[in-house]
């Protein structure tokens, strides 16, 4: 049997830190799916933070080829009545222009994100061209 060494002992305890956070990742993504249920989410209309955030199914697709949904169109989310545009991704989380790298689980949650990361700013229209 060999002999146990420094380079085997850190060779081991890296492997098993590098297993813990795939598998830490991996439950982080299971739960935001286990939270995401197969139909649209449902409407919300709520004053957060002093910020009206409203949200709705909008199933014509939308100006933008309808990013806001792959699973039965789109989704509406307004901040003080402007419009912030939101996308649901492969995995049924939900992302925006304000919080565009850091997924949630339903759309609501992108707003009340979106309001805390604007601080009191106001929501600026998205132009296209």
């Amino acid at each position: 049997m060999p002999e146990l060494t420094r380079r085997r002992a850190l060779g081991a305890a890296a492997g098993a830190a590098a297993a813990l956070a795939v598998a830490g990742t991996a439950a982080a993504a299971a739960a935001a799916r286990k939270e995401h249920t197969a139909a649209d989410p449902a409407s919300f209309d709520e004053v957060y933070k002093g910020r009206r955030i409203q949200g709705t199914p909008s199933h014509g697709g939308g100006h933008h080829g309808g990013h806001g949904g792959g699973h039965g169109g789109g989704y509406s989310v307004h901040i003080d009545g402007e419009e912030l545009h939101v996308m649901r991704n492969a995995d049924g989380t939900w992302i925006s222009v304000v919080n565009h790298y850091e997924p949630f689980a339903t759309p609501r949650a992108v707003a009340r994100a979106a309001v805390a990361e604007l601080q009191g700013a106001d929501l600026v229209p998205l132009v296209t061209v």
